[in-house]
């Protein structure tokens, strides 16, 4: 199967092919266009995977901000990832059965690197801390992963 996968590494992606990976992924992404193209404005790389009929199957991204870089995102339909793929959900990597996932995170790094990125960093979740490892990336010793929710902050419910 991997060899009727074509990869491109592309500045910006079109909103509408992006919003229907994402609605077919079952992925809880802004559904607003106007916040999807900003998120695509201020990426700084995709990297589309694409079956032998032209269909999007994944996509990863990163941004960068001169110095470090982020692999913010990669996606792959759980039905090209292969058995292990249990969950099907959001298009997370549960399992990489063909390397296409792999395949579009290296994509990513290198644009990163070339771009002259010191450091790369990624989040994982689950399984995707696996994968991440695989690629090479290491636990952060003493690192606590925050979040805040601006828009429950905006309603006075806090973070």
């Amino acid at each position: 199967m991997s060899n009727d996968i074509k990869y491109e590494l592309v500045d910006r992606i079109d909103v509408n092919e992006l919003m229907a990976f994402y609605d077919a992924q079952g992925c809880v992404m802004p559904q607003s266009v106007d916040k999807l193209s900003k998120m695509i404005d201020n990426s700084v790389c995709f990297v589309t995977a694409r079956d032998s009929s032209g269909q999007v199957i994944g996509i990863a991204r990163g941004v960068a901000d001169g110095l470090r870089g982020y692999l913010t995102e990669c996606k792959l339909d759980p039905a090209v990832q292969g058995p292990g793929a249990v969950t099907h959900i959001d298009g997370r990597i549960e399992h990489d059965q063909y390397g296409i996932a792999r395949q579009m995170a290296e994509h990513v790094i290198q644009a990163l690197a070339n771009l002259g990125c010191e450091r790369i960093d990624a989040y994982a979740y689950g399984t995707e801390v696996d994968f991440c490892e695989e690629l090479g990336f290491k636990r952060a010793a003493g690192i606590v992963p925050m979040t805040m929710d601006v828009a429950k902050m905006r309603r006075g419910q806090g973070a």
